[in-house]
């Protein structure tokens, strides 16, 4: 009973061998099916293939970050301005409800329009937003003013170019 060792395909030394001639006939299906890549002197891939094969790694890793770090900021953005409208829809239906505009942020989650006053994306802090203030009434000129509208407190620039700041 013959025992055979068990090598990679790779390695033709380690390969059992049949008969004292030619190679097995599995040998050669296996070369033929690899082109070639268990000749004697081919055994493995150049410098210029490995250095090819790694540049396209490196060129679709780039593109790849550049995509990521688009998205970030479009999601960043999609949430600043569904922010932006959910703390303005509160204010108008604090003043469709009391005739007046809040006097603070913190009076829209006391009086319960809003469950908490959200972050802002791009500052990560949620005392950031800057208020818009509310003309005075002339019908009431004793009413307090309010806030009208609430802005992101981020000085960044959006990817079409304009400013956080002037979002409402």
């Amino acid at each position: 009973m013959r025992h055979f060792k068990y090598a990679t395909l790779f390695r033709s030394a380690e390969l059992p061998d049949v008969g004292e001639g030619s190679p097995a006939p599995w040998r050669r299906r296996v070369a033929r099916s690899l082109g070639g890549a268990m000749n004697n002197g081919g055994d493995g891939f150049t410098l210029i293939e490995l250095l090819v094969v790694l540049a396209l790694i490196v060129i679709l890793a780039s593109v790849g970050l550049a995509q990521y770090k688009n998205s970030v900021i479009y999601s960043k953005q999609a949430v600043l301005k569904d922010d932006l409208f959910k703390l303005n829809e509160a204010i108008d239906q604090y003043y469709a409800d009391k005739g007046q505009y809040p006097s603070s942020l913190d009076s829209l989650v006391s009086d319960g329009y809003l469950r908490a006053i959200p972050v802002d994306p791009f500052t990560n802090s949620a005392s950031s937003w800057t208020t818009v203030p509310a003309e005075p009434d002339p019908n009431n000129p004793t009413a307090q003013g309010g806030i009208y509208a609430v802005q992101s407190g981020s000085d960044g620039i959006a990817l079409d170019g304009t400013k956080y700041s002037d979002w409402k």
